[in-house]
């Protein structure tokens, strides 16, 4: 039996990156996953990749397609969640962008595209997460459903030429203390964690995009920066963020709420 045996989860930005390696992580102890994403194409080949390894469990993993700043979208998804497992369990609201930008050049268009998803979205999936638990009700010990939302290192500190991006996930957490604050009452824990850098595409692109802007001159610089702060030495792959947030998808963290764990290998000491 694995931690998150049983359990139903939904896991936006999926296709890839973080998000995929978090539905693998649940899908390997035990737990019933969609893997939803705007690329919805690219979600159903990393689910149907997921069923193939599941020796005969085929099933255990489902795709859909959805944007997060889109409110029917996201309902949809949920409900053919529901359809397909007959519950909602625990929601990872982990899609996210940046496009760095020097501070002075920031635009209306950046700041709305990050916050957007990054913002706008996590209210949005967090609502309509809690609606179906809500309508569940809570289990034998007290459990509705789990939220789970995606912070960042930038959640803690501002970075000159990622504004919009760090705001956005300082909206993050204030949303998921404030989500913790309301939905308690209703059996519903909200909790986030916060990774620092982590070799993604995602990261890839942000490295291409500094260097655009001149805030780097070579591939690779300003990860090698950034890593020269981090205790551990090295930045994170996506394993090293699984451990993490699979516990915060099972049962041993049910007294937990309102906290945002940091993943950043010792780069920010808050």
């Amino acid at each position: 039996m694995g931690r998150v045996s049983g359990r139903v989860c939904l896991v936006t930005g999926a296709a890839r990156g973080i998000g995929r390696a978090i539905g693998e992580a649940l899908l390997a102890e035990g737990a019933q996953v969609c893997f939803a994403d705007l690329d919805g194409e690219g979600a159903a080949q990393v689910a149907e990749a997921a069923n193939a390894r599941l020796n005969g469990n085929a099933g255990n993993a489902m795709a859909v397609g959805l944007d997060v700043r889109d409110r029917a979208s996201v309902r949809n998804a949920v409900s053919q969640v529901v359809e397909r497992y007959g519950r909602l369990d625990v929601k990872f609201n982990n899609a996210g962008v940046n496009k760095p930008m020097n501070f002075m050049d920031v635009t209306e268009e950046n700041w709305n595209f990050i916050m957007g998803v990054n913002g706008l979205g996590c209210l949005i999936g967090m609502q309509e997460a809690a609606r179906q638990m809500i309508a569940q009700g809570k289990g034998p010990d007290g459990i509705a459903g789990k939220i789970v939302n995606t912070a960042s290192i930038a959640s803690r500190q501002g970075f000159d030429n990622v504004a919009p991006y760090c705001a956005s996930k300082w909206a993050v957490v204030s949303l998921t203390q404030s989500g913790a604050r309301d939905l308690a009452r209703h059996g519903i824990t909200v909790t986030g964690f916060a990774p620092g850098v982590v070799a993604t595409e995602m990261w890839d692109q942000v490295d291409r995009d500094l260097m655009e802007i001149g805030a780097a001159e070579r591939p690779g610089q300003a990860m090698e920066e950034f890593a020269a702060d981090i205790l551990k030495g090295r930045v994170a792959t996506p394993a090293d963020i699984t451990g993490t947030t699979t516990f915060l998808a099972a049962r041993e963290s049910d007294y937990m709420t309102g906290q945002v764990v940091m993943i950043d290998g010792g780069m920010t000491l808050v």
